[in-house]
């Protein structure tokens, strides 16, 4: 500890570079030894760290160092993930810029662009995490591209297209016009917008002059209507089931079908059905057994000829589609198609309606249902064991991928935290469909799957492999990749050696505990859950605990578009205004909010944001973390853990200047006089041990910050360290020696217990502190073992002192407060009655700022001195009163302790209580009351005083 003041600038670089450089952070292997360990969720390589996951790195580095601390085999695999979808669109975006395409530069040269784009991405990633302090292990340090993981991905995708769990086939999916490629629902965004129903009249074939009236949000896709939909129980329409009608624009017909997917108040009660085009309408179709008539091409524009396919992925004769719309974009072509339908007189109105818009969360663009073919993944189909490679042997041989997502939870094998989310598991897994696992990009795992001429397909693990399956034809290679679920699903075991038997997948699987946000619980932990207990037969962790999401001050979703997302690094490092306008403003996807962005910034930090250290950042994230909430992150709170390190800071100069180069009781053979004082601080450390101990064990991270934060602020510091000077200066040898001892020992358990959270700053005191302490050497605190709690040295008559002694000093406090007396005034203290007060008077003078304290036979009755009453004494301080200010304040504090005493009496009085009610409670009341008449008797009094 060389700096008299804290700044977090000179210490947390260095000592991390020490932590990495020694190895602390890297397992033992020793499989004798209780293994913890912990998977990253790794971070997209398409930019930077925000304050969602310094929030939960702070989580996983804390349990990281706890477990660390208890002597376990603990292993923390950092990585990231190349994000398809993400990364391709960043680069992008970044040649259209220099007015360059990637198809300008052909998929070799651009996916080499992207490979640039991910050195620069990670590696800015990955010393993000070290400043936030993460204790991973960077020799096992992946990314979801990598040799290893390519080959790793390659071989599940092909065992699982042997076991009969992979098929290619033509499907529905969520498709992204402008991307020009599948995406998943976590990538689809539902937004509220104003639209419009259109009421069109569909006549009926053999009766023109009637109709039924069809309410729609998508006339465009009229033109690929199979059916007209009715509810069965709906009178109205029972008698048109089974009727054909003229399809409109068209010189089609199609019939009136029944289905309870139809809602009868909704609407008209008729419902078009398009399965091309409509996922619920596809359900339907897909009951009827209807045709797929697909009316767009896959840049959302109008076709000349609809393609058209059975349910079987077959393919029919197509249909010739009216010239007049073909090669429109869709909302072109609905504006023209409404136009048409009301001059033909089949637009019966048009009405205002709400509508929840699917838009790509990348582009903006609305996303269309799109009959493509891609490759899925089955959920509910069993596997062919009769392959080379079949399950492994387990309880979960032999399940559907979706059985055994429930099985793991359901037995108890993997636990969510809180365990309100099971549900929200649950039932995502009860309506599961296959997995579309291809998506049409260039950047990602290529699918291992290769075409002949004559299209058929022939997966394997290289081309040379597939060649062999196809007999030497030509083949040319999938270019679809694989969406990016997919291979980070894997990373489990992956990032473990399999399929090799590594001693790495004996010790680190499960891994204990899984920490992420709940918006991927579906599309990443249930996935991990199926191929983990699919290819080792074991679950991927124990634990998932969910954690909320970080918003900003004002509870707003932290997003670039909207300015306000926070570099980490920013709080640790500070930034000057400039700098921090320029980062809020750079990409900005509106760069029309540029100036009220600049103006909520400049409102926020006139000056910048100040240096706060990655210590002060942790504790904040770990104080927020209760099970399950959003956090509306607080400056002012981080601010105020800034402070707190201070003051550890501070308190720690303070008892390094009262024992450096003295006795603090290192020699066991000299005598110790422990004073009450003394054996209080050490019975409430024993107490805070177990409650940091139970916070942890229980993912509280809040609890364990708000004890650690009480006992040493409000304890330690303000109240142990500054009764010590009493002791340091009036007590004898072997009493210093003791509350030296004390001092320096409850603080460097302390600097433990708190490493896990606040890394750095207790590492840089606790090499100062420990010797002193005569602690165990080790050559970091990380190494150091954690405190366990002694329940034998928790003295129950010091902490019934200590509470007295507070109380006493409390009331004291408070006379001088509503006396007015200044800091600087020091007057004596009588005190009458309560001899048992003589241990605790010593400390007084000093706590609350007096000449004196003594116990006397009585106080005067003629004095004119202020009066307060505490634990059957009065306590009286010697100084010229205003009488009329101090009778004030003894009437108001009277009538307080009237209505005290009223609320009881009433509570006593009433018939039945006394009788009915726990003997004890009774009991309590009774004395609470004798005690209050007690206080206001002594009140009265001395207003009589003042009044005479």
């Amino acid at each position: 500890m060389h700096n008299s003041q804290y700044s977090p600038k000179d210490i947390e670089s260095q000592l991390y570079q020490v932590w990495e450089q020694k190895g602390y952070f890297q397992p033992s292997l020793d499989l004798t030894k209780p293994s913890f360990s912990i998977q990253l969720p790794p971070p997209n390589v398409t930019g930077t760290l925000h304050m969602g996951h310094a929030f939960n790195q702070t989580i996983m580095d804390g349990l990281t160092r706890y477990h660390r601390m208890k002597g376990e085999n603990v292993c923390w695999i950092p990585g990231s993930d190349h994000a398809g979808i993400a990364t391709q669109i960043v680069v992008e975006r970044q040649l259209a810029a220099q007015n360059v395409s990637r198809h300008d530069l052909g998929r070799e040269a651009f996916i080499n662009k992207i490979w640039d784009w991910k050195k620069f991405s990670g590696d800015t990633i990955t010393q993000q995490m070290r400043r936030v302090g993460c204790s991973a292990d960077w020799h096992r340090e992946y990314f979801t591209m990598d040799a290893r993981r390519a080959a790793v991905v390659t071989e599940v995708f092909v065992r699982l297209f042997e076991q009969g769990l992979i098929y290619r086939g033509k499907r529905l999916v969520n498709w992204d016009p402008v991307l020009g490629t599948a995406v998943s629902d976590l990538e689809v965004e539902n937004v509220e917008e104003n639209g419009h129903m259109w009421h069109i009249r569909y006549p009926l074939a053999d009766n023109p002059e009637a109709a039924l009236i069809v309410a729609t949000t998508r006339p465009e896709t009229l033109l690929g209507d199979v059916a007209v939909a009715v509810h069965p129980d709906d009178e109205r329409y029972a008698a048109y089931i089974g009727k054909q009608l003229q399809l409109p624009l068209s010189g089609r017909t199609i019939p009136v079908i029944a289905d309870e997917y139809v809602e009868k108040d909704f609407g008209t009660g008729c419902v078009k059905i398009t399965p091309a085009h409509d996922f619920n309408d596809y359900e339907v179709g897909k009951r009827h057994q209807t045709a797929l008539i697909s009316v767009l091409s896959l840049d959302a524009k109008m076709l000349s000829q609809a393609q058209v396919f059975n349910f079987q992925g077959e393919s029919q004769a197509p249909i010739v589609l009216p010239e007049t719309y073909a090669g429109l974009d869709r909302f072109a072509a609905r504006k023209k198609m409404v136009a048409d339908l009301d001059a033909m007189g089949l637009l019966v109105k048009v009405e205002d309606h709400k509508l929840m818009t699917p838009k790509g969360d990348r582009t903006g663009s609305v996303i269309e249902p799109m009959l493509t073919s891609q490759w899925f993944v089955a959920m509910t189909r069993k596997p062919n064991q009769d392959v080379a490679h079949p399950e492994p042997k387990s309880e979960f041989k032999g399940m559907t991928l979706t059985e055994k997502c429930i099985h793991a939870v359901e037995s108890g094998q993997v636990r969510f935290i809180p365990e309100n989310w099971v549900n929200t598991y649950n039932q995502w897994m009860n309506n599961i469909q296959d997995w579309c696992i291809s998506r049409q990009l260039w950047w990602g795992h290529q699918i291992p799957a290769w075409y002949d001429e004559a299209g058929q397909v022939y997966v394997a693990r290289n081309e040379i492999e597939a060649q062999k399956l196809a007999g030497n034809a030509a083949l040319t290679r999938d270019e679809d990749v694989l969406d990016t679920w997919f291979s980070s699903a894997l990373v489990p075991f992956s990032t473990l050696g399999w399929p090799d038997d590594t001693t790495e997948l004996k010790a680190f699987l499960p891994s204990n505990v899984l920490v992420t946000g709940y918006e991927i619980i579906f599309f990443w932990v249930a996935r991990m859950i199926m191929m983990t207990t699919h290819f080792t037969g074991k679950v991927p962790f124990r634990d998932v605990y969910i954690h909320g999401m970080v918003r900003d001050h004002e509870g707003k979703k932290m997003s670039k578009s909207e300015g306000n997302v926070i570099d980490p690094v920013d709080l640790i490092d500070g930034i000057d205004l400039a700098h921090l306008l320029v980062k809020r403003t750079t990409g900005l996807r509106r760069p029309e909010k540029a100036p009220q962005v600049i103006k909520a910034t400049e409102k926020l930090f006139p000056n910048g944001i100040p240096v706060f250290g990655a210590d002060a950042l942790r504790f904040t994230m770990a104080s927020y973390a209760s099970l399950g909430r959003s956090i509306n992150f607080d400056f002012k709170r981080a601010e105020g853990y800034r402070n707190f390190c201070n003051k550890l800071w501070n308190a720690t100069r303070f008892v390094l200047m009262n024992v450096e180069n003295q006795d603090c009781g290192q020699n066991e053979s000299l005598p110790l006089a422990y004073s009450f004082v003394d054996e209080w601080v050490i019975s409430r450390l024993q107490q805070t041990e177990a409650a940091v101990t139970e916070a942890l064990d229980t993912y509280r991270f809040d609890m364990a910050a708000q004890t650690l934060y009480e006992f040493t602020w409000n304890e330690y510091c303000d109240w142990y360290v500054e009764l010590a000077k009493v002791q340091l200066q009036n007590g004898n040898d072997a009493q210093q020696r003791a509350t030296r001892r004390t001092l320096v020992r409850v603080l460097e358990v302390l600097l433990r217990l708190m490493h896990p959270i606040m890394p750095f700053i207790t590492e840089e005191l606790w090499q100062t502190v420990a010797p002193l302490a005569n602690a165990k050497h080790t050559e970091s605190i990380m190494l150091a073992a954690w405190p366990k709690s002694d329940g034998s040295k928790i003295n129950v008559i010091a902490l019934d002192k200590m509470a007295r002694l507070q109380d006493l000093i409390g009331a004291v406090r408070n006379l001088r407060g509503e006396m007015g007396l200044g800091p600087g005034i020091k007057a004596p203290l009588w005190v009458e009655g309560g001899a048992d007060l003589t241990d605790l008077l010593p400390y007084v003078p000093m706590m609350a700022r007096l000449s004196e304290a003594k116990l006397v036979g009585g106080l005067p009755e003629s004095d004119d001195a202020p009066v307060a009453v505490c634990q059957g004494a009065r306590l009286m301080l010697k100084v010229e009163v205003d009488k009329a200010a101090e009778t004030a304040r003894l009437t108001k504090e009277a009538e307080k302790l009237q209505k005290a005493i009223d609320k009881i009496e009433t509570k006593l009085a009433k018939p039945g209580y006394t009788d009915k009610a726990p003997a004890h409670l009774v009991e309590k009341d009774r004395h609470e009351l004798a005690d209050l008449q007690d206080k206001i008797a002594k009140l009265h009094s001395q207003l009589q005083k003042y009044r005479s």
